[in-house]
Formats: C-alpha cells, sequence, structure tokens
C-alpha cells in the first residue's frame, strides 16, 4: 500500500475528519446546551470552533432541519436555530420514528421489551402502570 493511501476500514475520524453524522451530533449538542436561546450559524459555529466553515455549519443545520429535528426563526439575514426537543424528547421521537417505518409494530416492541434489562422492564412497567 503506498504510503498516502488510507486503509479502506480506516475511519473518517482517524483520518482527521469526522465520521458519518458526527457534525450533526455536535451541533445538535451545542444548541441543546444553548437552551432556551436559539443560536445562528456563526454562534454554533463559535460555540464548535475547530476551523469549521460558515457553509458547513450551515449545511448541518439545514440537514438537522430537515429531519425535523431542530426550529428556525428568522434572525437578521439569517435564521436562528433550536431543538424541537431535549435530549429525551429526541430520543422518544427517533424510536417512535424506528416503529413507523416497520410494518410489524408488534413484532419490534417484543423484541424491544425481551431485550430490557429487568430494571429496564420494571420502569417500563411502572411508567405504563401509571398511564405515563
Amino acid at each position: 500500500m503506498a504510503a498516502d493511501e488510507t486503509a479502506p476500514d480506516e475511519s473518517a475520524a482517524a483520518k482527521g475528519g469526522r465520521a458519518k453524522g458526527e457534525l450533526e451530533a455536535e451541533v445538535l449538542g451545542a444548541l441543546q446546551h444553548a437552551a432556551p436561546q436559539a443560536l445562528s450559524p456563526r454562534e454554533v459555529k463559535d460555540v464548535l470552533g475547530g476551523g469549521l466553515s460558515y457553509s458547513t455549519v450551515v449545511t448541518a443545520l439545514s440537514r438537522l432541519y430537515a429531519k425535523g429535528l431542530l426550529r428556525r426563526s428568522p434572525r437578521g439575514r439569517a435564521f436562528a436555530y433550536a431543538p424541537v426537543a431535549d435530549e429525551s424528547g429526541l430520543a422518544a421521537r427517533e424510536m417512535r420514528q424506528v416503529l413507523d417505518r416497520r410494518p410489524d409494530r408488534e413484532a419490534v416492541l417484543t423484541r424491544f421489551v425481551d431485550d430490557l434489562s429487568s430494571d429496564d422492564e420494571e420502569l417500563l412497567r411502572r411508567l405504563l402502570d401509571s398511564g405515563q
């Protein structure tokens, strides 16, 4: 292998880049920690640091907005972005989306419950019994 070639299984992070979805996760994390204040792309860029370009940050924000994970409102000539929910709410939303993509919800939920630890199963049982 030539010195400038990269092994096929080498991750983007090992090459100095980000793994797929890592930048979006960092952007979402920055916005969650800024709550309740919405941030402009420039403010997100400043929070993240690391030499990201403005256009890279705008692209990540636009993708997260298109996925329904962010809301945006006009601020000057740009938009200010904020998460549609807190971290727990976003995780619950992801779980619902997985269920919505599967034709057999019962099978997915059955497997999910089967794989829960006994503590998590008891917590789920308590939540269901309390009407949560």
